[in-house]
């Protein structure tokens, strides 16, 4: 059996492998070469100290026991060319790992992808960063992979509650990501791998009988008693199957708009607003490490803050250190921003969300708009942005003291967000109570963070789609929608997921529902 250990050590010695079999020998009271292997399991980082440390969980083989480093393998998916079919509406995360797990349960799935594939995608992307034409179909939120093929590849969720994260960390392991996500606290794959890694699922679920359409949206659904028929697309052709999982992502307003107008059972759902903060990624180095050069044996720094301001949450999302900030809109009329890193994590700056909490009652100037009154309240920022931005893809943007303070800042710097900025005064994006908050939560970030309260600092705005704003209500035991039989509302878009690990457990979640219920 191999020996346990759990362990602080320096920087430089859980960077180098060498090193850390010395140390470890040491430790076990053995000569170097008498220890076969030191498999780090888990690895963490613990900056609470002046002196850095490394929290380390290994595994320990000695020379006279058995080390099995054999690759991940994928499971033994069969073809499923004529097996029953499942309609997959949407090709993100939910929607991928829905149609996998369909294949290894001996069903065929048909994925429907209103947008481009991965090479198609990236001119889409180009238009929208130089030209600032966006294609309502093709985007950073739509297209193959979803929102999460360019937006990062963080992999965050470690909730078990959720499912199994472990099994999905593998599967992309097997398909191509780095090994190093099954011990990083904070796995994260980069948005310049993940892109293959999802064509090389794509490529196998058709290599196993599934099909996949792509730049095909889903106008309607076709539905008899209460019971799910197929789908039509923009063509007017129809594809019928007895089963829909519908996994079309946080920012699919059209398909929101046809469940309302179908009088399917929807609900507005509370989530998260706020801007885009860049600062130099030598400055959150400097505050996180409390040194002034991090060196070699450290990551670009993170950082994650929470506040209490107003009775309400603000807190940092989808944080990217050495990371850049992109434009997300999904139709001409408005501007959004996310943001992404590479898997070095190695660009010049450091930005993440910074966001708060909403409540139901927020909507209420919006309520003859029904379940869709947090979408239109989400809505009305982005196109207020994009007016105050000349109708482009321009960013409104702030120095952070300048927003704290109400000024109009003289100059923007150049920032990571391609499109370019806008000086605007922040104050006329958003309602006055948000305003408010933000202005309060970046003076308290100032307080705990002792240098990020800084002019050098540079807001966009808005980040808007942390999540989706309406819930697509479903059975909690067959996750079945509570009205229409035989359609699974699913991941992210429907309410039940928050990021690419739990979209994709929820997807293989309803595959796993759908097997049950066609047994």
């Amino acid at each position: 059996m191999p020996k346990d250990l759990q362990l602080q050590v320096s920087p430089q010695i859980a960077t180098n492998e060498s090193l850390l079999n010395e140390y470890v020998a040491k430790l076990c009271k053995v000569t170097p070469n008498q220890i076969q292997k030191v498999a780090v399991i888990k690895r963490s980082i613990d900056a609470r100290q002046k002196a850095i440390k490394y929290n380390l969980k290994l595994e320990v083989y000695f020379v006279d026991e058995k080390f099995s480093n054999q690759k991940i393998q994928l499971p033994d998916y069969k073809n499923v060319s004529n097996k029953p079919e499942v309609i997959i509406v949407g090709a993100g995360p939910a929607g991928l790992f829905a149609a996998l797990q369909l294949i290894e349960l001996g069903l065929k799935p048909i994925i429907i992808e209103r947008g481009k594939d991965i090479r198609g995608r990236r001119r889409d992307l180009k238009a929208i960063n130089i030209d600032h034409v966006v294609n309502p179909d093709s985007n950073y939120c739509f297209g193959e992979g979803g929102a999460g093929t360019y937006s990062d590849g963080k992999l965050y969720t470690r909730s078990k509650k959720r499912g199994d994260v472990d099994r999905i960390l593998n599967l992309l392991v097997a398909f191509g990501a780095s090994p190093d996500i099954l011990i990083e606290a904070h796995p994260h794959i980069g948005t310049n791998k993940l892109p293959q890694i999802i064509q090389d699922i794509r490529e196998k679920i058709i290599e196993c009988g599934g099909i996949v359409h792509f730049e095909t949206r889903v106008t309607d659904l076709i539905i008899k008693n209460n019971t799910i028929q197929g789908v039509q697309i923009q063509n007017g052709a129809s594809i019928m199957a007895e089963n829909v999982i519908l996994a079309t992502g946080h920012s699919a307003r059209d398909i929101f708009e046809l469940l309302q107008n179908k009088q399917i059972f929807i609900e507005a759902k509370p989530f998260a607003l706020g801007v885009r903060a860049e600062h130099s990624q030598e400055l959150i180095d400097k505050i996180q490490y409390s040194c002034d050069y991090r060196g070699e044996h450290l990551p670009p720094a993170p950082y994650s803050i929470v506040k209490q301001v107003g009775g309400r949450g603000m807190y940092s999302f989808c944080m990217c250190p050495g990371g850049v900030i992109a434009p997300c809109a999904t139709s001409p009329d408005e501007v959004v921003t996310n943001g992404w890193s590479p898997s070095k994590r190695d660009q010049a700056t450091a930005n993440s969300g910074i966001v708060i909490e909403l409540k139901l009652e927020d909507f209420k100037p919006f309520a003859k708009f029904g379940a869709l009154a947090g979408m239109e309240f989400q809505k009305s920022i982005e196109q207020n942005a994009w007016r105050l931005a000349g109708q482009s893809q321009k960013v409104p943007a702030q120095r952070m003291i300048d927003f704290v303070q109400q000024k109009v800042s003289i100059d923007i710097p150049k920032t990571s967000y391609v499109p370019g900025t806008t000086s605007v005064e922040m104050g006329q994006i958003f309602p006055s109570f948000l305003t408010q908050i933000l202005r309060e939560g970046f003076s308290e970030f100032g307080k705990s963070m002792k240098g990020y309260l800084t002019n050098e600092a540079i807001l966009h705005a808005p980040e808007s789609r942390t999540s989706s704003p309406v819930r697509i209500p479903r059975h909690s035991e067959s996750l079945e929608h509570v009205q229409i039989k035989g359609l699974y509302p699913c991941g992210e878009g429907a309410g039940y997921a928050g990021g690419i690990i739990s979209a994709a457990i929820d997807g293989e979640k309803c595959a796993l529902k759908i097997k049950e219920s066609i047994n």
